[in-house]
């Protein structure tokens, strides 16, 4: 179902908006976890920790498809609040068109140069054979990816996060059974994780994108919609683009680190990818919540209610707390406990790095939830300059600092960089709100 995100009490309707995106992320995370799970206890350390490696690299697709993603459901939500449907059909058409040349593109491109990324980021020579496998299964699912990102996004923007959620549940799901029944019952070890995945993205893409087709079937307009619009696609590129060489250079970032991880072996690569799975799930869930702002800003800007957005950003820091103070105290109390349940005959070190992370980096994550509403805000106004100005310093201190404190403080050095970095950019990304004009009151 629709619903318009310009009228109601701004804390009611996110709440009832962001809900079933809390959710969903929940299931995603889950997934995710699971993933890593049966890799460590079925398989062994080395599989969590090739799993752990490929992910920094599968972080840059995933990058691209969050801009498409971002770029569509922006303007979409622009349009949707403005109640110009032909507009919006056409906008909707455009976008599939121009998703299903970036990933082609990103298919060949993946296909040629996997090897020279996992050579890049150091991957040590007894997982690279895995890792190398995990990435060219995952590469060949790109289409269902993006697709269903695609959908999904759509969804949002129409005001419907429910939808989203129920593909999401039953992908989740059935991805987990399929992970245990292929690497348990079948036996094909890091392959079966991989191609897991690469089954219910496909089933959950084909039905994202037909009930898609069927929704709007119901939006009527007085003619027919274009296929594309040049003028279309240039206002959803404004918002993607930036997007995606933003995720893009966190996802280089990530690789950076992952690097100067991998030269610590295979232990801390093994407790790291433990403990980066925790920190991804709030992280990711935050990331949800934010885009659920995001779109909420975007319908008020395109119906012309911009007084709302003040009052949407302090309902989103409730909301975001409301997730993050019990996950700090989860994480915090059973951080060895939370380590060790991801593998089967953890050595010392593994334990050691992985918990040591949660410890640096979890007590910090209120500065992560103020951060993402003020960069949802950012986005769904289509200030990309300065949402990619306040990440960028992010990611810059934190790749850099990573580098130097990693020279005399070892791993934890490494995760030292996190907290840092987090900080400079809230404080950025709240004084750009600021200074657009996003926080005036209703004159």
């Amino acid at each position: 179902m629709n619903n318009d995100l310009t009228v109601g009490e701004p804390t009611k309707v996110l709440w009832k908006f962001c809900l079933p995106l809390f959710f969903s992320v929940i299931f995603q995370q889950l997934y995710n976890i699971a993933d890593s799970l049966i890799a460590g206890k079925f398989i062994g350390e080395a599989a969590l920790a090739a799993i752990g490696n490929s992910y920094e690299i599968t972080l840059i697709f995933m990058a691209v498809a969050f801009g498409c993603n971002l770029g569509c459901s922006v303007v979409s939500a622009r349009l949707f609040g403005a109640k110009k449907y032909t507009e919006l059909k056409t906008c909707i058409y455009t976008a599939f068109f121009a998703t299903a040349g970036v990933f082609i593109l990103l298919m060949t491109l993946g296909y040629v140069f996997e090897g020279s990324l996992l050579t890049a980021v150091k991957t040590p020579d007894e997982i690279f054979s895995d890792s190398k496998l995990y990435l060219t299964i995952y590469i060949s699912g790109l289409p269902f990816l993006f697709i269903y990102n695609l959908s999904t996004g759509i969804f949002s923007a129409l005001g419907d996060s429910k939808t989203p959620f129920f593909f999401l549940a039953f992908s989740s799901s059935a991805n987990i059974i399929m992970d245990i029944v292929f690497v348990k019952l079948f036996s094909l070890g890091v392959a079966g994780i991989a191609w897991a995945t690469f089954v219910c993205q496909g089933i959950s893409c084909v039905l994202s994108a037909v009930y898609l087709k069927m929704r709007l079937n119901t939006v009527y307009t007085d003619v027919r919609p274009s296929v594309f619009s040049k003028e279309l696609l240039k206002s959803m590129a404004e918002i993607a683009v930036p997007g995606i060489f933003q995720q893009s250079f966190i996802s280089v970032g990530n690789i950076i680190i992952q690097g100067i991880i991998n030269g610590f072996g295979t232990g801390v690569i093994a407790g790291y990818a433990a403990s980066i799975k925790l920190n991804n799930m709030f992280v990711n869930a935050s990331q949800t919540l934010c885009n659920g702002i995001a779109n909420y800003t975007a319908q008020n800007v395109g119906a012309k209610k911009t007084h709302r957005i003040r009052s949407g950003f302090f309902s989103g820091l409730k909301i975001e707390a409301s997730v993050a103070l019990p996950v700090m105290l989860i994480y915090l109390v059973f951080a060895e406990t939370l380590v060790k349940f991801f593998m089967k005959d953890p050595s010392a070190l593994a334990v050691e790095s992985g918990v040591s992370f949660i410890y640096i980096v979890v007590p910090f994550y209120l500065l992560v939830i103020t951060k993402h509403v003020a960069d949802g805000i950012l986005k769904g106004a289509g200030l990309m300059k300065q949402f990619m100005l306040a990440t960028f310093t992010d990611l810059v201190l934190r790749a850099s600092l990573a580098y130097v404190f990693s020279r005399f403080m070892g791993y934890t050095g490494i995760w030292s960089s996190w907290p840092i970095g987090w900080g400079v950019g809230t404080v950025l990304s709240v004084y750009l709100c600021y200074s657009a004009g996003l926080f005036k009151k209703k004159e």
